[in-house]
């Protein structure tokens, strides 16, 4: 992705498409404009003076990737691909393990946050919103300060149709509805839920000094102050202010919403982001303001000064930012060329420099598709060799850590990673930034409010699962006991060797349309033809005995070890000598030592079951002069 840092030529055509795209209202563009989010990382608190003095953090709203100004546009002309589809699977997230699998399954959007991403908000496809988990200053706002591992119903909220949500380090919580309603609750020590008090809000409240006018399309949050972005614009901020990250030209509190001019004056605000205590913006032509904390230069402006009102990053002059995310001190912006652009703190290597220096100015970040060596110019091979451009940018202001994601899919991460500092960005197998956060980050919470909305479709897997037995599109019939099972002659040839022979063009059996069996029983061979089609087996012990035969009259070996491990699983007293002659009889030796050690630990009980008595001469003599040698006779 190594691109000239700027033909003159270039940059005109970048500035005339950000110009293009000044009509979008803030609402169209910042659909899913990503921001940062979380709590202070517990880990991050040994290096929390040296990065920040305070802690802020901001998720990201909706559904899509983080963009603004003319990513509509380019999008539209194949440009960058659309937030992707995937379904991400918030079991990812440990503290989703507490929930059954039919209250993950109605889950449509959701959020792990906190200092130990202890707690979670989602939201279900009937718009029912639950909370559960630590509940550090009430931040679940379930109405009490009582921590739960059973999700509580946020009653406040149920049908408001969430779009944007955020929270800070208390931690708080800030979110927006689709009607640009505001909702706040949590730690409020410095005003942060906009309400004018310090106290804390144990419910979900609407924060209305000055936003009841405004329909408030995305919300971010630093460790303790909270910003909102209008549809027309205009962004308002309020809560702690000691590094002037409200923007108001002060560092006193600010303890109710209040709107950001200075230079945004006259400017249409389209995408937000929060660091610890650092606030920025880009507007509509794609240029990005910074204001507050920058003693790592996470402001981007040359100097590691405070701001006090919005200042703009003025070496991006000529470049269009789409979308900008800021981590605990540092801050990654994407041009809508796909450059990806990072400054500010670098103690992890979560810029993706190579190296752990800070830069106070941004610097473009070069991903590595792979690290083989140019032998003439001894040089790595970039993403731009291979015309690839990053499409999303990922950060979260409680780690130290930094993702992307390119055109064709491949996901990066660099920084903190599990403690692991990386410092050039790394090629991952994910398939999106979300699984970054949920596996590598410390905490492990969600940089962005998570969609698991996703397109209808069916795995390939899937579709033969739902495929076998059926009349509509099958070839082949086979009739057991009277009964048919609908097949697909080419699966049976792809996936078993036994039916790929027997469809030769000179076996009669490839000409026929249903084919007899009469050496199974029925739920046996329907078993069988469905193991085929899904790699899996539920079937009885007994059953399985059957299925075990005909595994190994067909060669299939990974079939003969599920069926005896389904027949170890389901082994009893009662059955278990009619299994070791099974397994004596199918030549399946683990199997047979198995059933054999369990009729020898419960030999009195089981030498009193008609099993024992049906075996047949030779194997009883067998089994006998066994168990003695093993001392099962002795008093």
């Amino acid at each position: 992705m190594q691109r000239a840092r700027g033909s003159s030529r270039r940059r005109l055509r970048s500035r005339a498409r950000c110009r293009a795209a000044a009509p979008l209202t803030a609402a169209t563009a910042v659909t899913g404009v990503t921001a940062a989010t979380a709590a202070t990382a517990a880990a991050a608190a040994a290096v929390a003076s040296a990065d920040n003095p305070g802690g802020g953090g901001a998720v990201e709203g909706a559904a899509g990737g983080g963009t603004a100004g003319g990513l509509a546009e380019d999008a539209a002309a194949g440009n960058f691909m659309r937030h992707s589809n995937i379904m991400v699977d918030v079991g990812k997230w440990p503290i989703f393990t507490l929930l059954s699998p039919q209250e993950i399954a109605s889950i449509r959007k959701a959020c792990v946050f906190g200092t130990s991403a202890n707690e979670a908000i989602y939201i279900t496809h009937n718009d029912e919103v639950f909370a559960f988990g630590l509940n550090c200053s009430n931040c679940l706002g379930t109405g009490d300060n009582q921590s739960t591992i059973v999700p509580k119903k946020l009653e406040a909220l149920c049908g408001k149709k969430i779009s944007s949500l955020s929270y800070g380090s208390g931690p708080h919580v800030v979110l927006c509805t689709e009607d640009g309603e505001v909702y706040a609750w949590g730690h409020n020590g410095y005003s942060q839920l906009g309400n004018g008090a310090t106290n804390q809000g144990i419910t979900p409240v609407q924060v209305c000094t000055n936003l009841l006018i405004k329909r408030v399309v995305e919300v971010a949050c630093g460790s303790h102050h909270s910003m909102a972005l209008s549809a027309d614009g205009d962004l308002y901020a309020w809560g702690y202010n000691n590094c002037g990250q409200v923007g108001s030209g002060s560092t006193a509190n600010q303890p109710t919403p209040r709107r950001v001019s200075n230079c945004l004056q006259g400017k249409m605000v389209v995408a937000i982001a929060c660091g610890q205590t650092s606030s920025m913006a880009v507007v509509n032509n794609g240029e990005v303001y910074g204001w507050g904390y920058n003693g790592n230069g996470q402001l981007g402006l040359g100097n590691n000064g405070n701001q006090l009102t919005p200042c703009r990053v003025a070496a991006l002059h000529g470049v269009c930012i789409l979308q900008i995310v800021c981590g605990y001190a540092h801050t990654l912006a994407l041009s809508d060329e796909g450059v990806l652009y990072a400054w500010g703190a670098n103690t992890y290597g979560q810029l993706g420099t190579g190296n752990k220096s800070n830069q106070l100015s941004p610097v473009q970040i070069m991903m590595e598709k792979e690290r083989e060596e140019n032998s003439e110019k001894n040089a790595f091979v970039l993403l731009d060799s291979y015309n690839e451009m990053v499409v999303e940018i990922a950060a979260c202001h409680s780690a130290h850590i930094s993702a992307a994601r390119t055109q064709s899919g491949q996901v990066y991460m660099w920084g903190q990673c599990r403690g692991q500092s990386v410092v050039l960005p790394h090629l991952t197998h994910f398939s999106c930034t979300d699984d970054v956060f949920a596996c590598f980050a410390t905490p492990a919470v969600m940089w962005r409010l998570l969609s698991v909305e996703h397109e209808e479709f069916l795995t390939v897997a899937e579709s033969l699962r739902r495929e076998f037995d059926s009349p509509e599109t099958s070839d082949l019939k086979f009739r057991v006991e009277g009964k048919y099972i609908h097949v697909h002659k080419a699966v049976l040839k792809i996936r078993c060797e036994h039916f790929r022979t027997m469809f030769q063009s000179y076996w009669n059996e490839d000409m026929k349309e249903v084919l007899e069996i009469d050496q199974f029983s029925y739920p046996v061979y329907r078993a069988f033809l469905e193991y085929l089609y899904t790699d899996c087996v539920d079937l009885p012990p007994e059953d399985a005995i059957g299925l075990l035969d005909l595994a190994t009259s067909y060669c299939e070996n990974r079939l003969k070890k599920l069926c005896q491990h389904i027949i170890k699983r389901g082994i009893t007293v009662e059955n278990a000598f009619s299994l070791l002659s099974a397994a004596v009889r199918y030549d399946a030796e683990d199997l047979e030592e198995f059933c054999f050690k369990f009729c020898v630990n419960h030999l009195t009980d089981v030498t009193q079951t008609t099993a024992f008595w049906q075996m047949d001469g030779p194997l009883l003599k067998e089994f006998i002069a066994k168990a003695s040698k093993c001392g099962a006779f002795r008093n």
